[in-house]
């Protein structure tokens, strides 16, 4: 009897439902609802490395099909290297979180409070649903399952929100779940008139059915998709809700949303445009959103006075090179595109991450109220700094090395239209580094003292940020630690308040971050072959339905 790797392909579902569910019925014990979630979340991880080991050794796409229901009648999974390779990133990024997460909640204070402020019972089985929403999203082989992916995520990640119940998470929350509600009956929408001209929303049996619908038709289905999907990515006009939801809830649920819940958007933005509309029909449009989300996005971060919500209008703008790949929907744009998703998934919740742990040092994200923590946190100068230099693309990191991808598509495109992309892409990198330069020079790089004197009216506020903060921002430790004197700018460096919980996964991320960098030969290898198969589409189809599609 010869293995074959198909039944792997529902467990990053299927292992995440059943963590949830075992962490519900273990509330009360605390240590073992962690364990649990700690050990289902290496198991997802563990599956997709051998998922995308798998799909990349065997040459195709792998399917199943759920309950023995043949295709199109059941639900039908599909797993090929775009999906694996974000299964691996998605699992990998969730594990960091969770443990970032148990970290800051064995440092609370209060037993009552739970992992980043949020009640234990809670807390645990919502990230394992929203992974096992994500993972559905990302094999999900029909547009109806990949909508329920997206209603999970939604519900889970509305807890998450939420988490701690404050008005400002409430009203963040809210606009959330309306915006989103929106997406989906937009989505929804798309799906029922996809099925009213097809008769399926199977999308290997869609691949051949929409290409004898008239062409007036099919760019109205394309159109419904693209909409709700952009919502969801964040896409200018469209990403006003994003600065105004992430930075209200805990840093580890702010850097998950982060680094992946748009990136579910650009997934799905990705299979259908290859799969279901390939050609260039809608690839000026494509390119003019693609260049408005870089510009806009990154204008916001520049005018912000605060970590968290310019790390979110950042998010936003490195959307656009994500869709500058897809737009241009050649083999090496696709490749540079998927590049930089992974790439980003990993950088983006990784600084999300440090910003909690600078919300822990200094009491606040405010530029304002922050100063000297290159001098009180080198470690966390350090793991703030490496993330920062690769998200605005300095070489020899990976987001330089996506970036450069990403233009050596555009050029190989040619038309004045790519080469405005990349103008753009170069004057967004820029303006990302002077706002990475901002934070650096204000809240590390600044001497507090220089700061109370140019500022005299907040000296209370320096002297928070030079000295350490409790969990919530209290001043703890040696209160003579502020400067007076010949120990002008002299500022006191301890540590102790910053728990290696919290820091080891945050430094991990880093490490795997830098590893992308590493691998990013190996890496782009794997890219290419992806792109290949998404424009190839029979691989994905033949995958199925085997015997031909009905």
């Amino acid at each position: 009897m010869t293995w074959t790797p198909e039944f792997l392909v529902p467990l990053p579902v299927v292992l995440a439902l059943v963590g949830a569910g075992i962490t519900i019925a273990v509330g009360r014990h605390t240590r073992t609802q962690r364990t649990v979630s700690v050990v289902t979340l290496a198991l997802v991880l563990t599956v997709s490395l051998a998922l995308l080991i798998s799909v990349d050794t065997v040459g195709h796409p792998l399917a199943v099909q759920v309950g023995g229901w043949p295709a199109p009648d059941g639900i039908t999974l599909v797993v090929d290297r775009l999906s694996a390779l974000m299964l691996v990133v998605s699992a990998t990024v969730t594990l960091g979180v969770l443990l970032y997460s148990i970290g800051q909640g064995r440092a609370s204070a209060d037993s009552d409070e739970g992992d980043g402020g949020a009640p234990l019972p809670i807390f645990h089985p919502t990230m394992l649903v929203l992974s096992a929403g994500v993972s559905n999203a990302f094999i999900a082989g029909d547009l109806f399952n990949l909508y329920v992916g997206f209603e999970v995520l939604l519900a889970a990640s509305f807890v998450l929100l939420t988490l701690g119940g404050t008005a400002e998470r409430i009203r963040a929350g809210v606009s959330y779940v309306v915006v989103s509600l929106i997406a989906s009956l937009i989505f929804l929408s798309a799906v029922a008139m996809i099925y009213a001209a097809t008769g399926t929303v199977n999308l290997a049996q869609l691949a051949t059915r929409l290409d004898d619908l008239p062409d007036s038709t099919t760019l109205v289905l394309q159109l419904m998709l693209l909409l709700g999907f952009c919502v969801k990515a964040a896409v200018f006009p469209l990403s006003g809700w994003l600065p105004d939801s992430y930075p209200t809830a805990p840093a580890p649920v702010t850097a998950v949303f982060a680094g992946l819940l748009t990136k579910v958007g650009v997934y799905s933005i990705i299979r259908t445009q290859t799969l279901l509309f390939p050609g260039d029909r809608l690839t000026d449009l494509l390119l003019w959103a693609a260049l408005a989300t870089m510009l806009v996005g990154i204008l916001g971060a520049v005018a912000q006075d605060d970590i968290k919500r310019m790390l979110s209008f950042t998010l936003i703008s490195h959307i656009g090179y994500m869709l500058f790949g897809i737009a241009l929907s050649s083999a090496a744009g696709l490749s540079a595109a998927i590049f930089y998703v992974a790439h980003h998934i990993t950088i983006q919740t990784t600084l999300f991450l440090v910003a909690g742990l600078i919300e822990r040092r200094g009491g606040s994200t405010s530029l304002s109220q922050l100063g000297g923590l290159v001098k009180v946190a080198p470690v966390l100068s350090i793991l703030f700094f490496i993330p920062a230099m690769n998200l605005a693309g300095i070489p020899p990191f990976s987001g330089f090395l996506g970036k450069v991808g990403l233009m050596q598509a555009g050029a190989e495109d040619g038309g004045w239209l790519p080469y405005t992309l990349i103008a753009g892409s170069v004057l967004t990198s820029l303006l990302t580094l002077y706002a990475i330069s901002r934070v650096w020079g204000r809240a590390f790089w600044r001497d507090p003292a220089a700061q109370l004197r140019a500022d005299p009216s907040q000296g209370h506020v320096i002297e928070a940020a030079a000295r350490p903060v409790s969990r919530v921002g209290g001043p703890i430790g040696n209160p003579e630690a502020a400067t007076d004197g010949s120990r002008e700018g002299h500022v006191e460096v301890d540590t102790a308040h910053l728990p290696l919980g919290m820091m080891v996964p945050a430094a991990a991320l880093v490490t795997v971050g830098m590893a992308i960098t590493i691998i990013a030969g190996p890496l782009f290898g794997v890219t290419d072959r992806a792109a290949g198969e998404l424009r190839e589409r029979t691989p994905y189809v033949e995958a199925v339905f085997p015997d031909g599609v009905p």
